[in-house]
This record gives structure tokens, sequence and C-alpha cells, in this order.
């Protein structure tokens, strides 16, 4: 998933941030909705890119004994 594909939801937050406080006048939910989105944008700028990565593995254990199932 391209980044700027993950950026919409991030930004349609923000701009229903700013409609609520257009439209309502209080600043508190506006705030917690723009912290949010802000965190969507944080999650998708550092984690995003991180998806593919496997990362490391445990090494093979030759004595193993596998029972079968």
């Amino acid at each position: 998933m391209s980044l700027i594909r993950f950026m919409v939801l991030p930004i349609g937050i923000w701009l229903v941030a700013i409609a609520y406080w257009l439209f309502s006048g209080e600043a508190a939910g506006a705030v917690m909705l723009g912290v949010f989105g802000g965190a969507m944008a944080v999650m998708g700028w550092i984690l995003v890119p991180t998806v593919n990565n496997v990362g490391p593995t445990a090494p093979i254990d030759p004595d193993f004994k596998d029972s079968g199932h």
C-alpha cells in the first residue's frame, strides 16, 4: 500500500475535525479528532513502510524431531 493512499484516512479525519469545529464551535472534540488524525498520520509514516519486513527468524534446530502433526 502506498503512503499517499494510506494518508487519505488521516487527511479525512482532519477535515472532519475542521468541519466539526466550524459547525459546532466546540474545541475539545475538534482537538481530539485532530490528535487522532495526527496519530494515524504518524502510524502511516512510521509503520506502513515496514509492513513487508519479515524480521529475524529463529535458527533451524537440526535435532528437532517432527511428530507428524
